[in-house]
Order: structure tokens, then C-alpha cells, then sequence
């Protein structure tokens, strides 16, 4: 289980002063359990809160507070992206799409990436991202995934909030190191599982029901990114983030097979796991496939839901009903799920604990598969080399 990032306040504080809106305030009260104090941090209080945390008693009444610090009303956020590669060009666009936000930076260690993203978005490049330390409020990490720990952590403890392409990192105590320091520092830190925008369209994470068995499926052709990772945390780690969210529970064990053909680490895998709670998850994902195809079915004891992420159709046998998806741009609404959390305090509705879970899967996964071709992992070697 991922860090839970709940501040337990003294039920005696002293209230330092309000700013510009009603339900932000300065407080100096002492956070339970840690020991210190939290240094007037800026805490989001409202009595309709309903996110996670504890409550604190403030001026006679009670009021949850949250960890996360919040951006004075009217402020125009300094973002910049790392990372100018397919995926960083497009986090760039999404940021100069919103209003109150400025797209201030970009870093590249490519010379002809920072001329191309200059000439694109008139933003200042830098070869090296340590130069944007402590100069931006928040930023998109879109480098290569074994370098996502290195850079998420640097940027957290310069202050700034993070959204940071999948996976959250490469090993599970980076992971955990992440989500605790999010915590600590008051950070936004959410991840890019995209999907889960689409998803979360139709209503089915909205139901009670538990499915029975879920089925999964995701290829495409041969691109030569992500190859720094297993087609298992470059591609299937979208899969196991929903399944995830729709089978509650630990995992009992996991079965995989792989296959190499573009790059040493598995391009191709089939993975079945068995959870604690008796449900099934079957899961299949390939980087070298002829064609494009991404989909899941979700088994229920009254009937079945097939979701074609592709076309955004909702097949539905099941008595309860569920929503089309019109999600055209999954990418913008997480950018701007990401900005939404920083402005106002709310939870991203990808979670860096959801991200982490999703990585220890996906980790069990990768392990099974790579000894199946190697007989052992070769995943660390790999990813070694790739720094």
C-alpha cells in the first residue's frame, strides 16, 4: 500500500491571518505525529471538505485540513515542462492552452529539441533542468522513465508541484520515497495515466460492483520510445492503474510470459493476476504488433462491459447504466486535472499512492515475465545502461 499523506493537527492552534479568500488561511499549528510545526503553510480549509486528512478545531468550529499548499487567488502559475520529446511538446501545448498559467520554461539536454521547442513556443530552453530549480511553480517531467525518480525529487524539494509522465519511477522504494515526500512538502504529485480520464467518462468507477474477471488489451506498432523500460511500464501500466481501480484489494500472485524483439528488455507480455478477493485480471500488451488495438471487458456475475478505448464505445450488458465517453483530448484534461489541483487545493484524480500501487504490479509482472525469456530480470541492467 501506497503512503497515506494524512496531517494530524492539535486541537489548539493559533490562527495567523486570512488572504484573499475565505477558505485559505496561514496556520502555525503543530502536525501530530511528525513533531514540528507546519510552518504557516498555507492549508486549504473548508467545512465541505470531503478529501482525505484530519480535522483541526478553528475558531470554534471544525475544519479538515488538507497538506496541500495553495496558490494565492489571481496568481499566474509558472510551469515548465522537462523534456521536449513527443510527449514533453504536447504537455507544452496543454499549458499554453490555459488560462493562468504560463509556460515559462522547457529543458532539453538536445540542442535542435530547444531550438525546435523556441521556435514553437517562445519559452526559454536550458540544456540542463537543475536550472529551473526554485524558479517555477510547477512542472511536466516527460524524460526518460529512469530518470523520472532523480528529477520528480529534485523539483518536490525546490517547492514545486509535479505531474510526471508513467511510470511514477522504476523501482518501488523511489516510488515510495515520492509519495512521501509529496506529502511532507505539501506538493501536488500526480501521474500521467491518461486513461483513466477516458475511463472515468463511462461511470463505471462510480459503481459498488466489483467485476469478476477483467480483461485487458493494448499494442501498437514498433516506435522506439520508452525502450529505456519493459513494454510492462511503458504501455501495460495504463492497464493495471484502471484494474486497479475496479478490483479493490492486495494482489495473491501473478503469472507472465514475454517476448523480445525490438529492444533487450520485453516488448511483449501476457500477464494473469489473482487477487486476494478471488477476482481474476488477464492482461495482454505488445510494442510490436501490426496494428493498434486497446480495450478492456469487465466480467460481472449480472453481465459484461467492453470499453473500445480507440473508438470510445461502451458496450454494456449489465442492468446498470453507464455513459458514453467523449473524452477528445485525455492528455488536456490531466494537464488540466494537474493545474485544477494546484489552484484550488482538490486532489489530481490520478493520485501518486494510485501510481505507486500500479508500479509494484507492474514490477511483480515485469519480474515473472523477463525470467521467463532470461531465466532472470535484466531490467536493472538495462535500465543502468540507460543512464
Amino acid at each position: 500500500m501506497g503512503v497515506d499523506c494524512f496531517f494530524a493537527v492539535s486541537p489548539i492552534h493559533r490562527l495567523e491571518r486570512h488572504i484573499n479568500h475565505k477558505n485559505y488561511q496561514h496556520c502555525s499549528a503543530t502536525v501530530g505525529g511528525v513533531g514540528a510545526p507546519c510552518n504557516k503553510t498555507k492549508h486549504y480549509m473548508t467545512r465541505n471538505w470531503t478529501g482525505s486528512g484530519h480535522l483541526c478545531a478553528c475558531r470554534n468550529g471544525e475544519f479538515p485540513v488538507s497538506p496541500i499548499r495553495i496558490v494565492t487567488e489571481n496568481a499566474s502559475l509558472k510551469a515548465a515542462v522537462i523534456g521536449a520529446g513527443a510527449f514533453g511538446r504536447h504537455h507544452a501545448n496543454k499549458y499554453r492552452s490555459l488560462n493562468g498559467v504560463d509556460l515559462v520554461a522547457i529543458a532539453d539536454p538536445s540542442a535542435e529539441v530547444r531550438r525546435t521547442a523556441l521556435a514553437n513556443y517562445g519559452a526559454p530552453c536550458v540544456a540542463d533542468w537543475r536550472e529551473l530549480l526554485g524558479k517555477v511553480d510547477l512542472v511536466s517531467v516527460c524524460t526518460p522513465a529512469v530518470t523520472h525518480s532523480a528529477i520528480v525529487r529534485a523539483f518536490l524539494n525546490a517547492g514545486a508541484h509535479v505531474m510526471v509522465e508513467k511510470p511514477i519511477a522504476t523501482a518501488i522504494e523511489e516510488a515510495d520515497d515520492l509519495v512521501a515526500l509529496a506529502c511532507s512538502t505539501g506538493r501536488v504529485l500526480t501521474v500521467g495515466h491518461q486513461e483513466r480520464f477516458v475511463f472515468s467518462q463511462s461511470g463505471l468507477l462510480d459503481q459498488k460492483e466489483m467485476p469478476l474477471e477483467v480483461s485487458c488489451w493494448r499494442k501498437g506498432p514498433w516506435t522506439g520510445r520508452g525502450a529505456d523500460v519493459s513494454v510492462v511500464l511503458d504501455l501495460m501500466i495504463h492497464d493495471l492503474d484502471l484494474v486497479h481501480q475496479l478490483i479493490p484489494g492486495a494482489v495473491r500472485s501473478v503469472q507472465a510470459r514475454g517476448h523480445c524483439e525490438q529492444s533487450l528488455l520485453c516488448d511483449e507480455v501476457k500477464a494473469a493476476i489473482m487477487f486476494e478477493n478471488g477476482a481474476v485480471a488477464r492482461l495482454e500488451t505488445s510494442r510490436v504488433a501490426e496494428s493498434r488495438s486497446r480495450g478492456m471487458r469487465a466480467i460481472y456475475s449480472d453481465g459484461m462491459v467492453e470499453i473500445d478505448f480507440l473508438t470510445r464505445t461502451v458496450k454494456n450488458t449489465t442492468p446498470r447504466p453507464l455513459k458514453s465517453i467523449e473524452v477528445a483530448d485525455p492528455l488536456g484534461e490531466s494537464v488540466a486535472s494537474f493545474v485544477r489541483a494546484v489552484q484550488t487545493g482538490t486532489e489530481p484524480l490520478v493520485r501518486a499512492e494510485e501510481a505507486r500501487d500500479a508500479l509494484a504490479t507492474a514490477l511483480l509482472i515485469d519480474e515473472a515475465a523477463e525470467r521467463t525469456i532470461h531465466g532472470r530480470s535484466r531490467r536493472p541492467l538495462v535500465a543502468a545502461a540507460a543512464r
